[in-house]
């Protein structure tokens, strides 16, 4: 997919004050993309739970935010970015009830169902990326013809 992009916003996460800014910028940023609300939350709350895994998992990191159009379809990616201790086997870490924080375990694993695009890179003592992306009304179907 080649999505056109509008300018990419970089927040710092390197503080609670921080998790609550990044939080309102996505809400913001998908309220002007046209997502409802409904779709807001969604976003906020996969946005929530990555961001504070940056913080407490990562050592602090930033979000770039970047909104996204392909034809009439638009989107937001988001990328959470950390050079912490990376995790160590990202397969496990996305399996529900997984913890390494004394949580439920749901973290990675209910960001993914939250959203239609997730990755996740990392390698231990290299950090971590998680990049997630939304669309307003689904994703948008593949280009037909020339490229």
């Amino acid at each position: 997919m080649h999505a056109r992009t509008a300018s990419t916003s970089r927040l710092p996460i390197t503080s609670d004050a921080d998790l609550a800014w990044v939080r309102q910028h996505v809400r913001q940023a998908a309220a002007e993309a046209g997502f409802n609300l409904v779709q807001q939350t969604k976003l906020v709350t996969a946005t929530s739970e990555l961001a504070r895994n940056t913080l407490v998992h990562g050592g602090g990191g930033h979000m770039e935010a970047t909104p996204l159009r392909e034809g009439v379809a638009r989107g937001l990616r988001l990328s959470f970015v950390d050079s912490g201790p990376g995790i160590r086997d990202p397969e496990q870490a996305m399996t529900d009830g997984y913890s390494t924080g004394g949580g439920l375990g749901m973290g990675l694993s209910g960001a993914k169902r939250l959203v239609h695009e997730f990755t996740l890179e990392s390698s231990p003592g290299h950090g971590t990326t998680v990049t997630i992306t939304d669309w307003v009304s689904g994703v948008p179907s593949p280009r037909t013809g020339a490229p």
